[in-house]
């Protein structure tokens, strides 16, 4: 995680968990005057437009107060979805037998993305097989990784 998000997460979290919610993760995409800073939240029994409204009014006091963003950007407050991006160890161990799409910062392999069975994590590593073959990825090199929804 970069340090700038090192610092939004520590900045942004506790708000979102005094609110009652579980703050599953926080994305910032410096592009600009369309950087984009989005924070995804979840709670017991799913997060609904009002849940989304109240983190964000709480979140943008703060932002404005404490300044952590140089540049212009919109603030975003959503629910994984369906999709649920994973950040970290824990969320990928908690999504093991899923199916997952991961992109990373570099290659490893000669390829940056997998698509495939989520079989779990071993220390720091994500385990994924995909077809016949498994893989271990460091979670550090991740710079994208989702649930693929199934519909059974």
């Amino acid at each position: 995680m970069s340090s700038k998000l090192e610092q939004l997460q520590a900045l942004l979290a506790p708000v979102v968990v005094a609110l009652g919610y579980e703050c599953w993760g926080i994305e910032f995409s410096a592009q600009g005057r369309h950087s984009l800073l989005r924070v995804y939240i979840d709670k017991e029994g799913g997060v609904l437009v009002d849940d989304c409204a109240i983190v964000s009014r709480q979140l943008s006091g703060v932002l404005d107060v404490e300044d952590p963003i140089t540049v212009e950007y919109t603030l975003e407050v959503s629910s994984p979805g369906m999709e649920r991006p994973l950040f970290t160890i824990e969320q990928f161990a908690a999504y093991a037998g899923a199916q997952v799409k991961i992109k990373l910062r570099t290659p490893f392999e000669g390829r940056r993305n997998f698509q495939g069975l989520l079989h779990g994590v071993e220390d720091q590593d994500v385990v994924i097989r995909v077809d016949e073959h498994e893989f271990l990825l460091p979670i550090d090199s991740i710079d994208k990784a989702n649930i693929i929804p199934s519909f059974d």
